[in-house]
């Protein structure tokens, strides 16, 4: 169990990393979003929503913990 676990980590990195190498091209989009500015108001909304998310998972966390001691 321990070998395919290490087996099948391995093969996701090195899918990752040929995934991350073909996007080196920059497209005309995030361009032209940077020029005027959108990109940092995409970033902030995506953080925003991640940090809720996050902090929605840690609250859920926290009353599971609290039913379990029950």
């Amino acid at each position: 169990m321990n070998k395919l676990k290490r087996i099948s980590g391995v093969m996701l990195l090195a899918i990752l990393s040929v995934a991350v190498h073909a996007q080196t091209a920059v497209p005309e989009n995030a361009d032209l979003m940077r020029s005027n500015g959108k990109i940092y108001v995409v970033v902030t909304i995506v953080v925003t929503i991640l940090l809720g998310l996050f902090f929605y998972v840690y609250h859920l966390d926290r009353k599971i913990s609290k039913l379990e001691k029950k």
